[in-house]
């Protein structure tokens, strides 16, 4: 079986005004753990996501490691895990791993 090239994951972490410092500190604390990339803070929705949201990239080969560190460490946050194979839509919709309660993406803006 033929498995997609990846180029990388993105991680999002989700949250709302009232859990923001939280997921902060959480996308901090998994910058510095992994020594990986971490974008802005959106206190807005973005793309297809549902909820504000902050986005780490991560190299394939952390995967592993990182969905434990993060399903220990989110404490109750949502984390939204694809990886990047050039297929937005398939990334987003079949490729996906939740971490904690599962959202509607807005995947029409890959259609």
């Amino acid at each position: 079986m033929n498995l997609p090239k990846v180029a990388h994951y993105h991680i999002h972490v989700y949250f709302d005004a009232n859990t923001v410092e939280q997921a902060t500190q959480l996308c901090i604390a998994t910058r510095d753990q992994f020594n990986i990339p971490m974008g802005r803070v959106h206190e807005k929705n973005v793309g297809p996501h549902p909820c504000w949201s902050c986005q780490l990239t991560l190299p394939s080969e952390l995967l592993g490691s990182a969905i434990e560190y993060l399903n220990f460490k989110r404490q109750g946050l949502t984390v939204f895990i694809h990886p990047v194979t050039g297929n937005d839509l398939v990334d987003h919709t079949e490729y996906l791993i939740w971490l904690g309660e599962s959202k509607t993406l807005k995947i029409d803006l890959f259609l």
